[in-house]
């Protein structure tokens, strides 16, 4: 996998299978991530086997690298328990549907002690949780597992790329378990990777603190607000505050070497999402693949 793999959020409408295959042809795009239960909410939902195996043969066919994004609600570090259970039960769900459609690996938020009294304990939380599943993944050839640092504010466990060295030592840096690192939650988190140097800084430090390799999915969104502003509000690539050049520096960083990139950015009616992958791979050097 070079360093050009490039990708978006595709919808799922109309079935796994109908609605990635369609945006992936429709935009040229080599990567994929998709929801596979309710984004909002809890409920989880078991896929159709029929449409797996044309998911992923219509990936293979093309050449598609692929991502679960677990549910927003999942908060490991939770101080209710029963969002801790529930969040153990979308990322067991997410393992499973991974490996049913062939992922690479399953995002999920690094999350939130929510308050002052719990923030002590949390990682106590996340390390019960935590371990038991990368355990499994490692164990039945399930996706790892790729924890995402938030945009920061109420206390979450991790916001900026330092603050993964406590959460990766929460669970004895545990091999299954990997980053997803999204440019405007960096930026939301007080990175300013706009600045000349800043993204490459950024990167640096992210490196540092959980090792060499452990980058595995980058989100790849500009910001409509400003750096430490603690918004996560995406924007297309090289129309938010974050700009083109940093974008270009991520590229040339050694540590995005072989990671894909995927877009969360603005695409009403499919306006936002090629031009942002286009911007990528002209940055990159390369053309988007030639698809009948």
């Amino acid at each position: 996998m070079s360093r050009t793999t490039v990708g978006g959020h595709a919808l799922v409408a109309g079935g796994l299978a109908k609605g990635v295959l369609s945006y992936v042809d429709r935009h040229g795009a080599t990567a994929a991530q998709v929801y596979v239960s309710n984004p909002r909410g809890w409920a989880l939902t078991p896929g159709d086997p029929a449409q797996d195996e044309a998911f992923i043969a219509g990936c293979t066919a093309r050449g598609v690298v692929t991502y679960v994004h677990a549910a927003l609600l999942v908060n490991l570090g939770s101080p209710t328990p029963a969002t801790v259970e529930r969040s153990a039960a979308t990322l067991a769900h997410g393992l499973e549907r991974g490996r049913a459609i062939g992922a690479s690996g399953v995002v999920f938020h690094a999350g939130s002690a929510v308050d002052a009294v719990h923030a002590e304990v949390a990682f106590s939380f996340v390390r019960r949780e935590l371990i038991p599943l990368l355990d499994r993944a490692g164990e039945e050839g399930l996706p790892p597992l790729l924890v995402e640092p938030s945009a920061g504010g109420g206390r979450s466990l991790a916001a900026r790329v330092e603050d993964l060295e406590r959460y990766f030592d929460a669970v004895d840096r545990h091999p299954m378990l990997g980053v997803c690192f999204d440019t405007c939650h960096a930026w939301a988190a007080g990175h300013d990777l706009a600045t000349p140097g800043g993204m490459t800084a950024t990167l640096d430090a992210l490196v540092e603190a959980v090792g060499p390799g452990r980058l595995k999915l980058i989100h790849a969104n500009d910001s409509k607000d400003p750096a430490g502003s603690l918004r996560d509000r995406h924007e297309n690539l090289g129309k938010g505050l974050i700009g083109r050049a940093a974008f270009a520096e991520l590229i040339r960083h050694p540590a995005a070497a072989g990671v894909p990139l995927i877009v969360e950015t603005p695409n009403d009616g499919d306006a936002g999402h090629p031009a942002d992958m286009a911007l990528l791979r002209e940055i990159s050097g390369v053309t988007a693949p030639t698809r009948r």
